[in-house]
């Protein structure tokens, strides 16, 4: 595949789109983050409560847990997109979005080390512009690492739990051509689409893709993994560098 000179927001094929990180945006929350992929926007907080699940008690299973959820406002998509109490459950892709983002934490967490508490992490889709749970992941791992201070901090835990960073963003084949952190515009007609986790040390936590009525190539394949993790060692520097500078005022 060759790779066109830009795309229709003039960004290059192996470009993402402007990241930007604001913290304590919930502040009733033990650590929180506004993430932003262009237009995509998603709240992120991360809550600790000193108690584990009863079951976890009942088994004796030692450490602490931690579960995400993550849920799209009704004003976040062009139309009004319906509350889950209002159907009176989750629909398929909620609960799968909410099971990513907590098997993407828990790979770099040592429940452990977290004690006998309970991490919860929120992911509220403020507005959907494309790749809204590899944002909410790129986010929760921010909120967690504040929240966690927060623990270190005040001595309720003796060391960090986190073992490393955590970081998510798409890839897929559009118009015959690989491209990185698609946009709405981009993924609804994508004819391959793909989601892919790294750890900040380049470790694949999980990679999700499929064809969209259509198939994909060994090299297509490759192509797409390559510019996913080059995205990705420019995300989870972006990520060290905002919590250099929110961690010093914690």
């Amino acid at each position: 595949m060759s790779a066109p000179a830009s795309r229709h927001d003039g960004r290059k094929f192996d470009q993402l789109r402007p990241i930007a990180f604001e913290a304590n945006i919930a502040p009733h929350a033990t650590g929180s983050v506004l993430v932003s992929f262009g237009s995509t926007r998603v709240i992120c907080a991360a809550t600790i409560e000193p108690k584990v699940p009863g079951w976890m008690r009942q088994q004796g299973v030692k450490g602490g847990w931690l579960t995400a959820e993550y849920s799209m406002l009704p004003y976040s998509t062009l139309d009004r997109k319906s509350r889950d109490i209002s159907r009176g459950k989750l629909d398929g892709r909620t609960v799968e979005i909410q099971r990513l983002i907590g098997r993407s934490l828990r790979a770099v967490v040592d429940l452990q080390k977290l004690g006998e508490n309970t991490l919860w992490v929120d992911c509220d889709v403020l507005q959907a512009d494309g790749g809204t749970r590899t944002a909410s992941i790129t986010g929760a791992y921010l909120a967690t690492r504040l929240a966690v201070q927060k623990l270190l901090d005040a001595k309720r835990i003796p060391e960090n739990p986190l073992s490393d960073s955590v970081g998510a963003v798409s890839v897929g084949v559009f118009k015959n051509q690989a491209l990185l952190d698609l946009d709405y515009v981009e993924d609804k007609d994508a004819d391959v689409d793909f989601n892919v986790v790294m750890t900040g040390k380049g470790q694949f936590v999980e990679v999700q893709g499929s064809g969209e009525e259509t198939t994909f190539s060994h090299d297509q394949l490759t192509e797409l993994l390559q510019i996913a993790q080059n995205g990705l060692k420019t995300i989870a520097a972006e990520q060290t560098a905002f919590l250099t500078r929110a961690l010093l005022k914690i």
